[in-house]
């Protein structure tokens, strides 16, 4: 379960920093982190009630998706 989960969040994740740098711009690192992990939290395709255990569970591995994610925007921008 918590495999699938895991692609799901990478996923999400590449949604999240686009959407995130979309609308903060640039210069607002932290304040795109934040939104980036909670867009992530808000859609993990899991019952609601749970949300909060998984995002705890996960929050390393959600943060280390979103650090991935900029690394990944950051090359294909170049």
């Amino acid at each position: 379960m918590f495999d699938k989960l895991k692609d799901t969040i990478k996923e999400l994740a590449k949604t999240a920093v686009v959407k995130a740098e979309d609308a903060l711009g640039s210069q607002k690192g932290q304040q795109k982190k934040d939104m980036a992990i909670k867009y992530i939290v808000s859609h993990i395709p899991v019952f609601a009630p749970l949300k909060p255990l998984i995002s705890m569970l996960l929050s390393s591995f959600i943060d280390d998706a979103v650090e991935f994610a900029v690394e990944y925007m950051k090359s294909e921008v170049l």
